[in-house]
């Protein structure tokens, strides 16, 4: 099957329609805003364990619903953005997020469980319309042999976020310790009542304040005058390619998996850090300083992000993928096999060698498409559900093995990321268009 790959007009016909550096500079806040929203789960999680007294398995229900929303509402998110255009959808998805947001209010006042996980699935109902929309969207702002530099660059700002949420988090959600629900029974009924609500505005106030920044995002893009890029779009698909079209293409097909166990390592990795390393053997840290190495974890992935973006100009993206998730298995058996500062600082580190695996993994499985690249988008942010099923499967694994012998899960995941940089990320030749 021929693939059209007509060299993308990326200015415009108008005057008006900015450069793709200034495009550029704009999206890259909208990785910004995902990233950070995406690692307060890190934090909220902790919380929430505490606060409903759950057991890990029961605790990675945090994201298993959210990273959950990226396989239910991936493929009408692609429809969206393909109706909609990158631009809109992008408005669409920070709307919808901050909807998302805003619920956590009544679900952090009625102390319901299942009203966080509703919140969570809105919002990252929203998240899912922006990676379909923002990440296509940065991959084509320029030539394509350059593709992964430039997404790679953007989610540099992406773990920026991810980065500063976890010391947010920190210090407004985990700011206070948890009583157990023996403790709260035991304190007088006025202080029952100041207890819950005090607890309930440490998630309040921080999501709330990120549905208003979500909203005012949103006005912003909208009024910005955004290249649209339509000829990759379905608009411009005379041949209504379907789904399965996309999956032909083996770079797809293996990219799918391998952004499945990259999204699911990381964020299996980044889930349980704060319990992890409040271990005695670990770390014997509070919860709180807990999290200043989760967000040590994913500085490293943003100083690797802006590093690789460098490199990638230089280096072939296939073999520094490669190289990258070779690191990790190492640092991960180091884990598995020490205690102390040992396990800390391997555990910690994964998250610099995690730095250029989702931008790379995406470029390479969008790479050669033409009008196919929003079908391949969406099957690929359909794949980030490994950020709800490998947390679920550790998670039932800690609760059996210990939660330190359970970290061989997101090891056996960056094992096939090895195997995807090496091989899976080949598209197939013969016609000279990857199809």
């Amino acid at each position: 099957m021929a693939i059209p790959t007509t060299p993308l007009k990326t200015t415009g016909s108008s005057a008006s329609v900015v450069n793709p550096r200034m495009a550029l500079a704009v999206a890259t806040t909208i990785f910004f805003m995902w990233g950070f929203l995406t690692s307060l789960n890190d934090v909220l999680i902790p919380h929430l364990k505490a606060v409903f007294e759950l057991n890990y398995t029961r605790a990675m229900l945090v994201q298993f619903t959210f990273f959950g929303a990226y396989f239910l509402m991936s493929l009408p998110a692609g429809r969206l953005v393909a109706r909609l255009g990158y631009k809109n959808g992008i408005v669409a998805g920070l709307v919808i997020a901050g909807i998302g947001a805003l619920g956590f209010w009544p679900a952090a006042a009625l102390r319901v469980y299942e009203g966080f996980l509703a919140s969570l699935f809105v919002l990252a109902t929203g998240i899912t319309v922006l990676q379909v929309a923002a990440n296509p969207y940065v991959a084509l702002l320029g030539p394509e042999q350059t593709a992964s530099s430039r997404l790679t660059l953007a989610q540099a700002l992406n773990s920026l976020g991810t980065t500063l949420a976890p010391l947010f988090g920190g210090l407004l959600i985990l700011g206070t310790t948890v009583k157990s629900g023996d403790q709260i029974d035991a304190l007088p009924a006025a202080e029952q009542l100041a207890y819950r609500v005090t607890e309930a505005q440490s998630v309040q106030g921080p999501y709330v304040g990120l549905a208003i920044a979500l909203v005012l995002l949103a006005v912003f893009v909208y009024l910005f005058r955004l290249p649209p890029l339509s000829e990759a779009t379905e608009q411009a698909d005379r041949s209504h390619h379907t789904l399965m079209d996309a999956l032909r293409q083996p770079h797809v097909l293996f990219g799918v998996l391998a952004i499945f166990f990259y999204v699911g390592a990381e964020v299996s990795i980044g889930s349980f850090l704060v319990n992890y390393l409040s271990m005695p053997e670990i770390g014997g840290l509070t919860e709180q300083q807990a999290t200043n190495y989760v967000s040590l974890y994913w500085g490293g992935a943003m100083i690797g992000r802006f590093a690789g973006s460098a490199l990638l100009v230089r280096l072939s993206p296939r073999k520094l993928l490669a190289g990258f998730a070779v690191a990790n298995v190492v640092l991960l058996a180091l884990t598995l096999m020490s205690s102390g500062q040992t396990a800390l600082y391997c555990i910690v580190a994964t998250g610099l060698f995690n730095s250029i695996m989702f931008p790379t993994i995406f470029a390479l499985g969008i790479e050669r498409l033409g009008p196919l690249t929003n079908k391949a988008s969406s099957l690929l942010i359909m794949a980030i559900v490994g950020g709800a099923l490998i947390p679920l499967l550790q998670g039932v694994l800690a609760d059996r093995i210990g939660l330190h012998h359970s970290f061989i899960v997101p090891l056996l995941c960056y094992g096939y990321v090895i195997f995807y940089g090496l091989v899976g990320s080949r598209p197939r030749t013969g016609n000279g268009q990857g199809g």
